[in-house]
This record gives C-alpha cells, structure tokens and sequence, in this order.
C-alpha cells in the first residue's frame, strides 16, 4: 500500500511539479482565496450605517435585502459552476470568480447611486463570484484530503469565516477615513488581486491519486461509489441534510448580517471596547472563533464522526442562540457571548460540505456540494430581509427571529443524531 501511494503521490507532483503537486500548497492557496472573500459577507454590517445615512428615505428592511441576494446569489448558481469545475477543472472557475468578486466591490463604490445599483453589484457580481471560488476551494480540499476531509474543509472554511478578523477593523478605519464607498472600491481592488493569483495555483489532484499512508478514519464511514448529482437527488439523506442545513444557516447569517441593529435594538451600539466601537471589535472577535469553530469542530468529527460532531454543536448554538435574547442593555454580555455563537455556528461550513464528500464520494464533490450549499441562500431570506422585517413589527427587536432560530438549531440537532447518522450508516453498510 505504501509503495502504490508513494507512486500516486509522485503522479501528482510529476503532473503539477513539486509547488502546485503538493496538496499542502493547494490547502493553503485554497484557504488564502477565502481570506479575500470573507469580507464580502462578514464585512457588510460595517457597511450599513452609511448606506442608511446616504439612503436615508430606504427602509432598513431594503439594505438588508443586498445582503440577502448576495447570499441568494452566492448559493444558487453554485451548482451549474460546481459542475463546470468537476468537467473542466478548477482554475478557469476561480478566475471568472475572481473577476467578478473584483468588479462587484469596485464598481459597486464608484458607481452605485441607489440600493438597485448595490444590488446588482455586491448582490449579484461579487455574490455569484464568492460563491464559484467558496465551493470550488472547499471541494478542492475535500479532493486532496480524503484522509483527513473534516480538518481540510474546516481549515479552508475557516479562511471564509476568519479571514475578516484581520481586516474587519482596517475596513471599519477604511469607511471612517474614506467614506462607505472609497473603502469599498479600494478593498475591491486589493481582494480581487489576490484572488486572481490564487486561481492560477489550484488544480484538483490527477485521477486515481491517493495520499501517502492512506488510512480511513474509523469513526467515519465513507461511500465506494461516487454519485451524480442526479443520483444524489434521489436519496433521502440528502434532503435531510439540507433540511438540516437550511436550518441551522438561520442564526448565524441573520447575526451576520444584522449585528449592528441587533447591537441596538439591545441597547449597546454606542459602547466602546478599548476605544473601538463594539460591533466591528465584537465582530472580529466572532470572525476568530468562527474561523477556529470550523478548524476545531472539522478535526472532531474525522475523530468522533460527522453526525455526532453536529448534534453536538448544533444543540450548543441553540442554547446560545436563545441566550442572545437575555442580554438587553449588557455591552459586557454582548461581547462575550457574541464570539461563542459564532464557535458553535461556523462548523457547518466544515461538517456539510466533508459529510458531502464522505457520503456521495469525492469525484463530484464540487457539485453536489453546491447543490447542497444552496441551502445558505434560502436561509439568507429568512436570516437577512426576513429576519429585519420582523424585527421591524417588534419596534426593532430580534427576539422573536431568535426565538425561531434557536428551535431551528434543536431540531437540526435531532435530526443529525437520530434520523441522518442510521440512515447513513445502513446505506454505506449495505455498500459493503
């Protein structure tokens, strides 16, 4: 076996060289191309108040509604680019991601002069861009490590979910030194520089390569067929799982979306940690466990198993969720629970998308994932416009949206222990 491996991995390396053959390279590239487009999504709370100064006739409800095509459009067309990616490869994908994640902030700061502008920019260019360069790195990494998929996909997820810890103040320094729209614009360019660069390193691994020393982990059974997306439409678990993660996606993107009216409508915006505003400090601090939760919660499951890992931790976020509603008034309360919310929330992002892989095999892996993904954009419905609507018919509060998302989390967590984990377990039996 170890002879066989060793000759896999020379097939790598003599096909790509010995920089780009090498998957540690490719894991990291990966991770770097979700650094640049974190802030995209987590950066975009940072955003509104200038956007409700300059639109000041706009309901919040209408801001709120960029962030809800971005993510609509960050989900829904994955699957079409995840299935170009599987065909033709990687790097062409990434560079039209690239490109338009590049064109969404740039023109969206020079050119917007109404939310109709800023949806068409950062909803749907930088949206749809995110989106193919997100899956096809996850899925990449779920390609190159099929020995250790949680770690992998939790470590590039983390890139998308940390990677606006180290920016998140200088943007926030950014929109109070050059105003909403020269901050966009110049981020735009930086980001979409990177991103360009990182297209041109990634590659999915030659057919037939294996890992050196390959051992599957125990706790973790893994199919021998590798679905189609079609084929993967016609088993049960798969709607389940995207039950699940619909559910699940709900507290945490409406969070995300909506920190700076959840900071007031608790009464804790105007505080300040150290002398920086609460929500973008508060916000970098949950960028950090959220980047950690997907590195920690992936590397569990390889160890105790993906369903186990999820009823854990979406269990945890439930009760964080619902504590969310108990802290009226507390800027101390807000910071310290706001970072353990996200510690229990940004593992989805690492246990979905490496379950995908384990359960309908790693061929299609970029497609099926993205079929799956789509759960975040009907969750952004709920978590983004949804959410801010009801918490309008509530005079601005998010309680009853947390309310909804906490129940949400119990059910998903009931559903991973006890419907999805025998479901799997009989099928891939039965495969052997």
């Amino acid at each position: 076996m170890s002879n066989e491996s060793t000759a896999q991995i020379d097939i790598a390396k003599q096909t790509f060289g010995p920089i780009v053959g090498n998957r540690w390279i490719q894991l990291a590239a990966g991770v770097t191309a979700m650094v640049v487009i974190s802030n995209f999504q987590y950066a975009f709370t940072l955003f509104t108040p200038g956007l409700k100064q300059q639109f000041a006739s706009a309901p919040y409800s209408d801001i709120a509604l960029i962030f809800s095509l971005f993510i609509l459009f960050e989900t829904w067309p994955v699957p079409v680019a995840g299935y170009f990616i599987d065909k033709f490869g990687i790097r062409n994908l990434m560079l039209i991601g690239a490109i338009l994640i590049f064109l969404g902030w740039v023109l969206g700061g020079m050119f917007a002069t109404s939310l109709f502008h800023l949806y068409i920019y950062y909803g749907v260019l930088a949206g749809t861009g995110c989106g193919i360069i997100y899956v096809a790195t996850v899925a990449n990494a779920v390609k190159w490590f099929p020995d250790k998929r949680g770690l992998a996909a939790g470590l590039t997820a983390a890139g998308f979910g940390g990677g606006s810890a180290l920016t998140l103040i200088p943007i926030s320094g950014s929109i109070a030194s050059m105003g909403w729209a020269g901050a966009m614009t110049a981020w735009g360019i930086g980001q979409g520089v990177v991103a360009i660069a990182m297209a041109l390193l990634l590659h999915h691994p030659p057919k037939g390569w294996l890992p050196k020393d390959w051992v599957q982990p125990k706790a973790v059974v893994q199919t021998r067929r590798d679905f189609t997306s079609a084929q993967m439409l016609t088993q049960k678990e798969f709607y389940i799982m995207y039950f699940m993660f619909l559910m699940v996606c709900t507290g945490g993107l409406m969070t995300t979306g909506n920190m700076s009216q959840i900071a007031k409508s608790l009464n804790v915006f105007d505080a300040k940690v150290m002398g920086i505003a609460i929500v973008p400090f508060v916000a970098t601090l949950a960028g950090v466990t959220n980047a950690f939760a997907r590195i920690m919660w992936g590397s569990i499951s390889d160890r105790f198993g993906r369903e186990y890992t999820m009823a854990f931790a979406f269990a945890l976020e439930g009760v964080l969720i619902f504590l969310m509603t108990q802290i009226m008034g507390s800027p101390l309360a807000f910071m310290i629970l706001m970072p353990f919310v996200f510690l229990a929330w940004g593992e989805i992002y690492a246990l979905f998308s490496a379950i995908t892989g384990d359960v309908f095999g790693p061929k299609n892996a970029t497609g099926n994932y993205g079929i799956l993904y789509t759960a975040k954009g009907l969750a952004s419905i709920m978590a983004g416009w949804g959410a801010a609507a009801v918490a309008a018919h509530y005079a601005g509060s998010f309680s009853v949206p947390y309310y909804i998302a906490a129940v949400f989390d119990i059910t998903a967590a009931a559903l991973a222990l006890f419907v999805l984990r025998p479901i799997i377990r009989k099928r891939i039996a039965a495969e052997a």
